[in-house]
């Protein structure tokens, strides 16, 4: 028999925002079928993560997604939901939130992310700051990019794990990147975006660098890190139509608030009207309009509106469970 090497992934119950942990577990299979429910649930000590008292602290974790492992031999990585030992799920499971029946749906996040030396982005000089953003956008060039071979080596990562990963490219904040991936069910986009944070955190440590999800990695005349939300369900790519494109747009401005409340913490630093922002107060949307809250593509009115909507709101921390479990809500609400 060979020894596989599994590597279980799950959220913690930080606040506000949950970190990743992971431990690995050895199984032994003749032939290992590569499918999730060959996986057994494994406990973990829940009191060391927010999640348990010392007095009763096993957690469980259950396999709901599994990986190729890119880096290690005979090695996979295995996606996981917390749960109660009583098999409910654990209050931190986010995931468990989003409902069944609704897989029409199809979400793509576009995460931004800083690379860090120390406290500040990578390519800053120790002593004052770089020529004023402008360039660094998609560029090319030492003056202009840093960390590509960072970005680079995850992406292969990603891709290696057979992660949806649809691009990359710098972005407007000198040592800013940005990956994006699709999924086309509830579920897929999330899974495939921790997991691809997870990679991210492994090759940061690689390379000795910083990782900062924070969405204003830099006070001042700077771009901040979001996770733009795009988003689509049948009856939008298929029928259509501007007056049910605009009620969306309409249902999702009458819960606004309760929207910000789970798109990221520190999220008014970011949403200040500025830099490709709409102000947190405010709702607005149009078409191709990167300062409004719901970006309509310039495609969708040539398209007798059909296609998907682009949610410019949630912050680069956000929990993309969260956000699929309140979108899905919000447009299953109009009629």
């Amino acid at each position: 028999m060979t020894p596989f090497k599994f590597e279980y992934i799950w959220l913690d119950g930080y606040q506000p925002e949950a970190n990743l942990r992971s431990k690995t577990k050895v199984l032994k299979f003749n032939n290992f079928d590569e499918k999730v429910s060959t996986l057994p649930d494994w406990s973990f000590d829940g009191s060391s993560t927010l999640q348990a008292e010392g007095s009763f602290s096993d957690c469980v974790l259950s396999p709901v997604k599994i990986y190729k492992d890119p880096a290690r031999l005979n090695a996979y990585l295995v996606l996981c939901e917390v749960m109660n030992p009583d098999g409910t799920p654990h209050k931190s499971n986010t995931r468990s939130r989003i409902k069944d029946g609704f897989n029409d749906y199809w979400f793509g996040f576009e995460q931004e992310y800083t690379l860090m030396d120390g406290s500040r982005p990578l390519g800053f000089p120790e002593q004052g700051f770089p020529n004023p953003q402008g360039m660094y956008y998609c560029s090319v060039g030492n003056k202009n990019v840093a960390g590509r071979e960072i970005v680079e080596a995850h992406l292969d990562l990603c891709l290696e794990a057979g992660l949806n990963i649809t691009g990359i490219n710098a972005e407007v904040l000198l040592g800013q990147w940005e990956f994006q991936v699709l999924g086309t069910d509830p579920f897929a986009a999330g899974d495939d975006l921790w997991v691809a944070r997870y990679l991210l955190h492994r090759v940061t440590e690689e390379y000795g660098v910083g990782l900062e999800f924070h969405p204003k990695p830099v006070q001042g005349d700077w771009n901040g890190s979001g996770m733009h939300c795009n988003f689509s369900n049948e009856k939008m790519r298929d029928i259509g139509g501007k007056k049910y494109i605009h009620a969306i747009c309409d249902a999702i401005g009458k819960v606004h608030d309760e929207h910000i409340a789970v798109y990221g913490s520190s999220n008014d630093q970011r949403l200040t009207g500025l830099h490709e922002t709409q102000s947190i107060e405010k709702f607005s949307y149009g078409v191709s309009d990167r300062g409004a809250s719901i970006r309509i593509p310039i495609s969708m009115p040539a398209n007798d509106w059909k296609g998907y909507l682009e949610d410019r709101r949630p912050a680069s921390n956000a929990c993309p469970y969260e956000i699929v479990a309140v979108m899905i809500k919000t447009v299953e609400s109009v009629s």
